[in-house]
C-alpha cells in the first residue's frame, strides 16, 4: 500500500470549528523523526463477535433475532440507558459492567463515536495536523444518531456506521444491529441535543477527575491510534478541555445519577443496575420517582450531608483502570 501524503501543518491551516483555548503547541521539545505505526482502530470492532460472554451465561450484543420475541410479534419498546461524562472518562468501561450486571439476553450498546460526520478533503487535512475539531457538536451526524436511537428503541433493526480513528473517516462497512431489551448509549455529548433526551429513560453522567481523563487518552491515543505526545496536548487544550468545560460539564445537572470515578465506584454500579431491574419490572416507572427522595435533582452518588446519607453508603473508594 502506498504511503499516504504527508500533510503540511502550521499557522496556515485554517481551523473550521470553533476553540476558546490555546492550543499549547510548542511548549514540548521537538520530537524524534521516528513514529510509531498507527494500528486500526474503528468504533465497531468487527473481529469481536457481537456478544458478551460471564461465567453465568452468554449476553448477545447486537440485539435478538430480527424476529424479536418467541410469538414472532414486536416486543415492547426497549429500555435505554444514556451515558454520559468527558473524553476518557470511562463510559465504555461503565457501559460493558451494567451489561454484564444486568440479567437480561439481548442488550446493544450504541456509541457516539460511529456517528462521527463524513470529512470534507480540507476538514480530513486539519485532523491530519490534530487540527479538527472533534469534540464540538457540530462534528456529530446528530441526525442519523436520533434516527437510530430511535428504530432501535422501537425495536427496529438498524445499520450502523464504523469509524476508523487512524484515518478519520467511516469505513465502506456497517454493523447491523437488531432491537433490545435495554440499549445503553454513550458518548461525550450523549445530553447535548434536546430529540435524544426524549429518547433516554435514564440518564447517567461519569464524572472523572480531569487528570485522569487526560493521562488515559495519552495511554489511548499513543498506544492505539498512532498519535504522538505533542499531537495528542495540542488537541487536548485546543479543543477537548474547551469542549468539556462548554458543552459537557453543563450536561450533568440533566443527569439522574452522576457517578464519581466511573468503574471503580463497583457498588454505586450495583446500585444503577438494580434500578434498571425494577424498573424493567414495574413497566419502567421514573427513576425519579423510584428513588428515595433527595434534596436535588440529580443523584450522586456520593456526599456526606444527611440528605445523601443513604447514597453514600453505597460508594466505593477507587481509581477507575484505564
Amino acid at each position: 500500500m502506498a504511503e499516504p501524503e504527508r500533510v503540511r501543518c502550521g499557522k496556515e491551516a485554517v481551523v473550521s470549528n470553533e476553540s476558546s483555548a490555546d492550543s499549547g503547541h510548542g511548549l514540548l521539545p521537538p520530537l524524534s523523526p521516528g513514529r510509531s505505526s498507527r494500528r486500526r482502530t474503528t468504533s465497531q470492532c468487527k473481529s469481536e463477535p457481537p456478544l458478551l460472554r460471564t461465567s453465568k451465561r452468554t449476553i448477545y450484543t447486537a440485539g435478538r433475532p430480527p424476529w424479536y420475541n418467541e410469538h414472532g410479534t414486536q416486543s415492547k419498546e426497549a429500555f435505554v440507558i444514556g451515558l454520559g461524562g468527558g473524553s476518557a472518562s470511562g463510559k465504555t468501561t461503565v457501559a460493558r459492567m451494567i451489561i454484564e450486571a444486568l440479567d437480561v439476553p439481548w442488550v446493544v450498546l450504541l456509541s457516539m463515536d460511529s456517528f462521527y460526520k463524513v470529512l470534507t478533503e480540507g476538514q480530513e487535512a486539519q485532523a491530519a495536523c490534530n487540527e479538527y475539531n472533534f469534540d464540538h457538536p457540530d462534528a456529530f451526524d446528530f441526525e442519523l444518531m436520533i434516527s437510530t436511537l430511535k428504530k432501535l428503541k422501537q425495536g427496529k433493526s438498524v445499520k450502523i456506521p464504523t469509524y476508523d480513528f487512524t484515518t478519520h473517516s467511516r469505513t465502506k462497512d456497517w454493523k447491523t444491529l437488531y432491537g433490545a431489551n435495554v440499549v445503553i448509549f454513550e458518548g461525550i455529548m450523549a445530553f447535548a441535543h434536546a430529540e435524544l433526551l426524549k429518547l433516554l429513560d435514564m440518564k447517567i453522567f461519569v464524572d472523572t477527575d480531569s487528570d485522569i481523563r487526560l493521562v488515559r487518552r495519552l495511554r489511548r491515543d499513543i498506544s492505539e491510534r498512532g498519535r504522538d505526545i505533542e499531537g495528542v496536548l495540542k488537541q487536548y487544550h485546543a479543543f477537548v478541555k474547551p469542549a468539556f468545560d462548554q458543552y459537557i460539564q453543563p450536561t450533568m445537572r440533566l443527569a439522574d445519577i452522576v457517578v464519581p470515578r466511573g468503574s471503580g465506584n463497583t457498588v454505586a454500579i450495583d446500585l444503577i443496575v438494580q434500578h434498571v431491574h425494577s424498573q424493567l419490572e414495574e413497566g419502567r416507572l421514573g427513576l425519579c420517582t423510584s428513588v428515595a427522595a433527595t434534596s436535588e435533582d440529580t443523584l450522586r452518588l456520593e456526599g456526606d450531608s444527611p440528605s445523601k446519607r443513604h447514597a453514600h453508603d453505597y460508594t466505593e473508594q477507587g481509581d477507575e483502570p484505564g
